[in-house]
Formats: C-alpha cells, structure tokens, sequence
C-alpha cells in the first residue's frame, strides 16, 4: 500500500537490523534530547568471566538523564548460587551512580527473577500481561539516593 502523498516508500520485516538500529537509536536520542534537555545517554555493562575466559554473568543497560536502565542481567547456571547476581548488580548500581544516576529501572518476567530485584531494594511499579505461559513482565525501580 502506497500513501496518496509524498516518494514511494518500500516496507520490509525480518531479523534485526544493526543499521537500522543504530539509526533509530541516534533518531530517538536526538529526539528525547530536544524533548528533555537531557544529553547524556550511554550504554552500561558488567563482565564477569572465570580463568578461562568464559563468561561467569553480566549485565547491560543504559544511563540518561539521571536514570539507569538495566535491559539484560544473566549468571551461568552453575555460579547463581556464587553471589554473582548481587555483585553484577552492585556494580551496575555503582557505575550508575559515578554517572550521575539517582534512579534504576528494570524489567523481569514472573519466571525469571523479580524476587532477586526486591531482595535489591527495587519495588514493583507495574506488570504488563501476556507473556507466554500465562507469565507477567514486573516493572521495577529503585532510588539511588
């Protein structure tokens, strides 16, 4: 379907795009920059690997404007019982801070871990339905202050 205005434009769906991701993040950071005034967005991230150079856990997000969002955390299996989590999870907390970040937001399924989160001080803000199994995404935060 072509619009009645304007060039002709082609749609296409598929895998993730790099490019194009990489376009949108700089589009939207322009955007919410001139929207907020804020212009320090980042990415964040947190390795931990074992002797062998295998990765142990880690961590990435972001930080803007005073806020840190944690997208991904995960632990090896067979080291979640290692403390590593709560390490991986300080140490974002801390890099957030030396940035400048007062707040922390994150998102987990009913299945994966939001128990670990509140035992990290963060509260539930909200949960959003749907997620297969009949699970829930909890929203959370917590203040840095």
């Amino acid at each position: 379907m072509t619009p009645d205005h304007g060039p002709r434009a082609t749609l296409t769906t598929g895998e993730r795009d790099a490019e194009l991701n990489a376009r949108l993040t700089a589009e939207l950071t322009a955007f919410n920059s001139a929207a907020t005034g804020a212009q320090d967005r980042g990415t964040l991230s947190v390795k931990v690997t074992d002797d062998d150079g295998d990765l142990v856990g880690g961590l990435t997000g972001w930080t803007w404007g005073g806020l840190c969002g944690i997208e991904l955390l995960w632990v090896r299996e067979d080291s979640r019982k290692d403390g590593w989590g709560a390490k991986i999870l300080m140490a974002a907390e801390e890099e957030a801070r030396r940035r400048g970040c007062d707040r922390v937001i994150v998102s987990s399924f009913t299945f994966q871990a939001p128990g670990f989160y509140q035992r990290h001080g963060y509260v539930e803000t909200g949960r959003s339905p749907g997620i297969p199994g009949g699970h829930e995404d909890v929203h959370l935060f917590k203040s840095l202050t």
